[in-house]
């Protein structure tokens, strides 16, 4: 008992011991395509701070600023800037010594002539920012209620206006309305390279070596652990870590680092981080569902547009008429179709009739019996003493006898080698005769028309139905199949 628990012992201490390097590998796992995954929302992240940084700065203005002062070389466009340091100092000036002073005055002059400057130079256009400055010259007119937004700043920026008009309240709406749109106009450094500057290369490379490493240290294993194992199994097994270790940042090819979107998804499904079997079923069944369509309606019309070719140039024609006046290229040297036709010949006799042979006994014999009843004065002569059902047992005989002898007639001639040698022959003076009075009749040409106006009519009336209601019934069809799948206990273990 001892010596057969020690193999158990082992066993099971084996087992523990793959259970614990497996749960190892699997964290391990788990961690990297974490690290890919933020990799990947940084890199999103980066190349969408241009475009989308209006919506940044007002979410999360000063991590925004930081940015992009740190990575995107950008700074305060000086003209933008220098208009709002005037509007801060108007403010002070007006809180110290009034609206109308000739301090205040003084500054209002100065707005009104920045204002015309920025209409006019579009200090915007540089940060592909002039729709925000459309955006300012529209807020502007509605607000004065003029056609000219050079005047509406102007009129803006005048004493009378903000006297009348409530000096607190224009210079809140200019705060809320004006300021945010002209907060986000700047100005981005010219690089070396004559690009603009883009430092994210200097995070972005601290990934690609963290996966180089990664990708090195699973081969070097793989060398230790498999005989005859090259860089070049290690570089196809891990094709798509590649993206994963090319700089595209230091490259100034950014926007194709948004290829890592590939191995991101290989490693969170390999590490069940997120489970994309779902997804991925129900993308697969609605791409093969719309492809399936459309790959089947170009085959099977490919295939009738070759058969009317066919048609129209004779070729079909020319196949049944004179089979021996083209070209054919056989393969191995048999007729497949004379072997065809004797083995089915065969299967028919000595497979099938043998066993349809009751049923064909009962037709011949209700044919006959329907026959003899027919028959003039039959009825009279089963009325005789001593007849009784003696004809319906003659019929019976006369029946089986005739089967008998018709299943022999073509059992023996098949395996008659003369037999089967008068069967080709009659097959072959049917085949030739029905060419001979096709030619003579000359109804080749209309046949062929025939032939062709039907495959155009099966085209228009069959194949090209299928269209948007077949590709919804057959995704209908495929999410009831998955649906009673998945309801299955199979499908729920």
């Amino acid at each position: 008992m001892a010596a057969l628990s020690r193999p158990r012992q082992s066993s099971r201490r084996e087992f523990s011991k793959f259970d614990a390097r497996r749960s190892k590998s699997l964290w391990f796992e788990r961690l990297m395509a974490t690290v890919a995954l933020l990799n990947l929302a940084l890199v999103i992240g980066d190349l969408s701070y241009i475009p989308l940084r209006d919506q940044y700065l007002r979410l999360l203005p000063r991590v925004t600023t930081w940015y992009g002062e740190t990575f995107k070389g950008i700074e305060p466009h000086r003209f933008t800037a220098n208009y709002l340091e005037t509007v801060d100092k108007f403010e002070e000036q007006v809180a110290q010594t009034g609206l109308t002073s000739i301090q205040a005055q003084s500054i209002l002059s100065d707005l009104q002539q920045q204002s015309t400057a920025m209409i006019a130079e579009n200090p915007f256009q540089i940060a592909n920012r002039s729709g925000n400055l459309e955006q300012i010259k529209n807020k502007m007119r509605d607000r004065i209620g003029v056609e000219s937004s050079t005047d509406a700043f102007t009129d803006f920026w005048s004493a009378d206006h903000l006297s009348s008009a409530g000096f607190s309240a224009e210079m809140a709406f200019f705060r809320s309305e004006i300021q945010p749109l002209i907060e986000t106009n700047f100005f981005r450094r010219i690089a070396v390279h004559g690009g603009f500057v883009d430092l994210f290369w200097r995070v972005d490379i601290w990934f690609n070596l963290l996966f180089g490493l990664e990708l090195l240290a699973r081969s070097i294993y793989l060398d230790r652990r498999y005989k005859n194992f090259t860089w070049q199994d290690a570089i196809l097994w891990r094709w798509y870590d590649i993206l994963l270790i090319i700089p595209f940042s230091a490259l100034r090819l950014p926007w194709l680092a948004l290829l890592r979107i590939i191995p991101v998804t290989i490693r969170v499904n390999q590490s069940n981080l997120i489970n994309l079997e779902p997804f991925q079923s129900r993308i697969s069944r609605f791409v093969i569902s719309h492809v399936a369509v459309e790959i089947t309606e170009i085959v099977v019309l490919r295939i009738i547009d070759q058969m009317q070719s066919l048609v129209r140039d004779g070729s079909v024609a020319e196949a049944l008429l004179e089979p021996k006046s083209r070209r054919y290229i056989e393969v191995g040297g048999v007729d497949e179709l004379e072997v065809l036709t004797q083995r089915m010949a065969a299967l028919m006799v000595y497979n099938v009739l043998p066993q349809v042979k009751p049923e064909i006994d009962a037709l011949l014999k209700h044919t006959v019996t329907q026959a003899f009843d027919r028959a003039p004065g039959y009825q009279g002569f089963r009325m005789l003493p001593g007849i009784g059902d003696l004809p319906d047992q003659v019929a019976q005989r006369v029946v089986a006898q005739l089967s008998a002898n018709l299943y022999g007639v073509l059992k023996g001639t098949l395996e008659n080698q003369s037999g089967g040698q008068l069967t080709e022959e009659l097959v072959q003076k049917l085949v030739a005769t029905f060419r001979l009075q096709l030619k003579e009749n000359e109804d080749v040409e209309e046949l062929e028309a025939l032939v062709v106006n039907f495959l155009e009519e099966f085209k228009l009336n069959y194949v090209k139905r299928l269209a948007a209601a077949d590709v919804d019934r057959l995704i209908e069809e495929r999410y009831q199949i998955y649906n009673v799948t998945q309801s299955s206990p199979e499908g729920k273990s």
